[in-house]
């Protein structure tokens, strides 16, 4: 089964990295733009059996590793 995991920073953490890419846009002429936000995602595929199953998995990737919780969100999408 596939799935796709996004993470991105909670509303309101500071994130420099966004920053610097939107002020450089705008130096660049792209002057329409009024909000960056950026994150990651993670392809991935499991061998189970169920969608309740490869939810719970990606779950707990999620919260054991694939995301700091105090600071980011996540998002599970299953694919097929």
């Amino acid at each position: 089964m596939k799935a796709r995991v996004y993470v991105q920073l909670k509303p309101g953490v500071l994130d420099p990295e966004a920053s610097v890419v939107s002020k450089t846009l705008g130096t660049m002429g792209f002057d329409t733009l009024s909000k960056l936000d950026m994150g990651k995602f993670f392809d991935i595929e499991l061998d189970v059996d169920s969608t309740e199953k490869a939810e719970a998995t990606l779950k707990e990737m999620c919260e054991k590793l694939l995301s700091n919780t105090v600071i980011e969100n996540y998002k599970i999408e299953i694919q097929s």
